[in-house]
Formats: C-alpha cells, structure tokens, sequence
C-alpha cells in the first residue's frame, strides 16, 4: 500500500471517528443540560482534540518527537489562524463577557505557558503532568461557569412567564415532556461516542506510519510534516465543526469549540504526550526558533483583537486566513 493512501486513509478514519465522537458526546451532553458554548468547550473540544492525542501519543512512541510537537502547535495555528479566521470571514462573531473573562485568558496563558517551558528545548515528564494538572482545572473552570449560565438562563426564563399564566406553564408542561430523552437515543449517543474513539486510534496509527514514510521519502524533518500535513489533516474536524455551526447560526458552540480545543490541545494532548514518551521530549530548534514564538505572538494577537468591539469582524477575519497563507506558503518554499 502506498505512503500516500495510508495517509488518506488515516485521515478519513481522524475525520470519520471525530464526527462520531463529538456526535455522540455532545448529545449525551445535552441530554444532561449543558449549555451549547460549555458543550462546545468540553465534549466538542475534547472530542475534536482527540486526533491530535491519537497522533501525539503514537509519535512520541515511536520516537517521532518533532512530528508529535509540530503537529499540536501546527494545529494550533490552524485552530487560531485559518478556521477561526474562515469562520468570522463568513459571519463576524459577537463575543460574550464569559468568552472575555475566561476562555480567552485561558488560551493566551496556555500558549505563553508552553513557549515557556519549551525554551530550553526539552518538554520533561513533570511538565507534562502540570500541563495536564491545568487541563483538568480548566475542564473544572468551564463547568462551573457553564453552571452558572445555565442557572442564570433559567431564572432569566422563569422570571418571564408569569405564575398566573395557566397557558404558558401548559405549553412548559408540554415542553417538558417533549424533551425527556428516549433511552434508545441515549444508547446510539453512548455506540457513537466508543466508536469514534475506536476509529481515531487506528486513523491515528495509519496517518502516523504514512507521515513517517513520507518525511523519509521527501527528505523533510518530522516537524514540517506535524506542521502542515498532520496538522492541518488533524484540523479536519474542528473546520467541519465550525464551519457547519457558523453557517446554522451555532457560533456559541463554534466559538467554544475552537477557543476549547486550542487550550486542550496545549495542556492535556501535549502534557499526555509528554508524559507517555520516553524520557523527555525534545523541542525541534526549528520549531523553537519559528513555530513556537508564533504560535505564542498569535495567542497574543487575539487578545486586542478580542477585545476590540468585542466582536471578529469580517475583515479581521480575513486577516487572521491571509497570515496563515503566508505562513503555508513559507513552510513549504523555506523549509520543506
């Protein structure tokens, strides 16, 4: 079987297992009451983080080190660049307070945090476990707030129907029945979130060998390959993601999605990374002399742009995929 076809075919089953998974997660989600911008901070970002957690863990056994890293601040870039820039080009984003108070912050300090710790060009097992110490607060930080919304939602909603309005609280009544899950619903939810999690391991392992063999076969570093191939391969998922709720008109869980799997993809994939392979991982100098300090100026970037009306206007947008051209485009002519 060819290198090519490999990587195909391990890219369609990261696409494939993804879509299940996060079809699977987010309905299991909602049947428990989650909000849509929580929902999509958690299970949707986790859920399209897990190519890269597939990728990065099956690299770093293999001692492919600098495809492991390349991959996960390559897909940043997509995250941040081109899907989050593709998607205010479409329709400019209104952000909320919560997004502005928390889940910015939240991304900027873990891209400042990973620049940090990799400047001595070593990522070591310890690091690696306090990157996936601050996953797990984060994932607790988002839930709290996302409780918080819901109960403020709620009392917003029940302040507005009056108590004597007999025919409001029969449509409730109504609602209420309506939106009690079947249990068969609940098991096709639970089948497709196992599934996808079987598929993107073995989608994981296909585009992995095929990277390898590829690099090999090109006379190219691990990294280049993590960095555009496998980077933007593994992107798949959250584009398809954002692109599908921009155009519904979903852009909390748009938003979340991408703002959430950026911030997973830095301290829980690569703190599971770390801690897996053997030893510590190595940083590329190519990779800590250019990738890095961009992944960490955009993280930056994004924070007056953020800031700047509170919304991401068309041409913002428009800038945000422009830089990540030119970025592709000197990847390729200088490095590859």
């Amino acid at each position: 079987m060819s290198t090519a076809l490999v990587m195909l075919l391990g890219l369609v089953g990261l696409v494939v297992g993804a879509e299940l998974l996060v079809r699977g997660g987010a309905g299991i989600a909602t049947r428990l009451g989650i909000t849509p911008i929580t929902v999509g901070l958690t299970v949707v970002a986790l859920g399209t983080s897990m190519p890269e957690l597939a990728v990065g863990i099956d690299a770093a056994r293999r001692d492919s080190a600098g495809l492991a890293v390349g991959n996960i601040v390559g897909t940043n870039l997509v995250n941040l660049l081109l899907i989050l820039g593709l998607s205010a080009a479409i329709r400019p984003i209104s952000l909320a307070s919560r997004t502005l108070r928390f889940d910015l912050p939240s991304m900027t300090a873990a891209a400042v945090l990973v620049f940090v710790m990799g400047r001595d060009g070593t990522l070591s097992t310890f690091e690696g476990a306090v990157l996936v110490a601050l996953g797990i607060a984060y994932t607790y930080g988002v839930l709290r707030a996302g409780r918080a919304d819901a109960a403020e939602a709620g009392g917003a909603e029940a302040g507005a129907v009056s108590p004597g309005d007999n025919r409001a609280g029969g449509d409730r009544a109504g609602d209420d029945r309506a939106a009690v899950p079947r249990p068969g619903g609940a098991v096709r939810d639970a089948a497709a979130l196992v599934g996808g999690l079987v598929i993107i391991v073995v989608g994981a392992d296909l585009l992995v060998r095929g990277a390898v063999d590829a690099a090999s076969a090109l006379g190219v570093s691990d990294a280049v390959i993590g960095l555009t191939v496998v980077a933007i391969g593994t992107s798949a998922p959250e584009l398809v993601t954002t692109v599908i709720s921009t155009i519904r008109g979903d852009r909390d869980l748009a938003l979340g999605n991408l703002l959430g799997s950026s911030v997973y993809n830095l301290v829980f994939i690569l703190g599971a990374t770390v801690i897996v392979a053997p030893g510590t991982v190595r940083v590329p100098d190519e990779v800590l002399a250019a990738d890095l300090v961009l992944m960490a100026v955009v993280a930056l970037a994004c924070v007056p742009v953020f800031l700047t009306g509170r919304r991401i206007n068309r041409w913002e947008g428009g800038a945000f995929v422009a830089a990540y051209g030119v970025y592709l485009a000197w990847l390729v002519t200088a490095r590859a």
